[in-house]
């Protein structure tokens, strides 16, 4: 259906986001496309419908080269929709007409065939009642769902999605992706740049992974985020976000720390409740225990997210001599905490530390929703 050949996109600040793609999507994929920021996801998605020109290489739509002169671009984007981060909708114009105006001056149908076609896909997206609404009144996620059935009534053979949940609070991502897994059950041909990778593993037949400019590593679901062949894909695949602390003395600066995983926390999607288990923890264990205890403490308390498998983890190592920081717990507190089934907690110790910080504390917060 689309056969990409060596692509190559270079911006005038000469940045290179595209350095050699070749890909092949066949009628029926539906393709996730992740990796870090800024390695050319969307890019290729943009060069894919032409609205950003490649700087070298070929599309082929169809048997169709569109990146040749001549080509009718306008004919080829007619099998093409596209589905925005920010929604693109016309806020002059209710979410009806939002969906009939395409259709009229673009496909040329009569108002009647285009309001009667706009009905049927706001009923498939759920918002049969927002007909005469205008975008400013509707929700991010409403809105997204608005502009996926404007994208459906122009009758595309393959759709693009570019990040749809980027911009959508929390708790409207998921209606959002329920209405494209309904699209990619249709056998619709999609491809979807995302970074929900629970999402990408459900709604996707193949995975690329993105990384300097390319395609560091394709494969189906199962393959890409249960057996990685490459290293850049393990580790994104994992997901360990970190934030480390170096803890010397009980005048530690707390609240900056709070703050700090408050923002991590927002950005991860990590439940409030969790956090502030971990906050108590390693306020009690390092500062309150260790460094009270110590002559010259150093500490090292490291909180890591691997959103596979949505682990929350505090680590801490410390130097000097090993004491059972367990045992000279006196916060009820944190011993409620140790006593909840969610909370995992391991000390050890490290006999061979090149730095010397020879004493371990592992904990584990786990979730469980009520």
């Amino acid at each position: 259906m689309i056969e990409i050949k060596h692509l190559r996109k270079e911006f005038d600040d000469n940045t290179v986001p595209l350095k050699d793609v070749n890909l092949v999507i066949n009628k029926g994929d539906v393709i996730a496309v992740i990796g870090p920021s800024g390695t050319g996801k969307s890019t290729l998605l943009r060069c894919i419908n032409m609205l950003t020109e490649p700087t070298s290489g070929n599309i082929i739509v169809d048997g169709e080269d569109i990146t040749e002169r001549g080509c009718d671009l306008n004919e080829v984007r007619k099998k093409m929709g596209m589905v925005f981060q920010s929604f693109n909708l016309f806020g002059h114009l209710t979410v009806i007409e939002n969906i009939m105006n395409p259709q009229i001056t673009l496909l040329g149908k009569t108002r009647q065939a285009a309001y009667d076609r706009a009905m049927e896909l706001l009923s498939s997206v759920g918002l049969s009642a927002k007909v005469f609404a205008y975008p400013d009144e509707l929700s991010g996620g409403q809105q997204q769902r608005i502009a996926i059935a404007r994208t459906l009534a122009m009758d595309p053979e393959i759709i693009l999605f570019d990040e749809p949940t980027s911009a959508l609070d929390p708790s409207m991502i998921g209606e959002v992706q329920s209405v494209i897994k309904l699209l990619a059950k249709t056998g619709r041909t999609m491809m979807i740049v995302t970074h929900e990778m629970d999402f990408a593993r459900k709604v996707a037949n193949r995975i690329l992974f993105m990384d300097d400019g390319g395609i560091y590593e394709e494969g189906t679901p199962k393959q890409i985020f249960e057996h990685p062949q490459r290293e850049k894909t393990r580790k994104f695949i994992q997901r360990l976000s970190s934030l480390s602390y170096r803890i010397q003395g009980i005048d530690f600066d707390v609240e900056a720390m709070n703050e700090e995983l408050q923002g991590y926390g927002e950005k991860l999607l990590i439940e409030s409740e969790r956090l502030a288990k971990l906050s108590l923890a390693l306020e009690e264990i390092c500062i309150n225990t260790i460094a009270d205890y110590s002559e010259d403490p150093d500490i090292i308390a490291t909180v890591e997210y691997a959103e596979k498998g949505d682990v929350l983890a505090l680590h801490i190592k410390y130097k000097g001599k090993y004491f059972d920081v367990k045992g000279e717990m006196d916060s009820k507190l944190f011993a409620s905490l140790l006593a909840e089934s969610t909370t995992v907690y391991t000390e050890s110790t490290v006999a061979d530390d090149p730095e010397g910080y020879v004493n371990r504390i592992d904990m584990k917060f786990n979730w469980v929703e009520e």
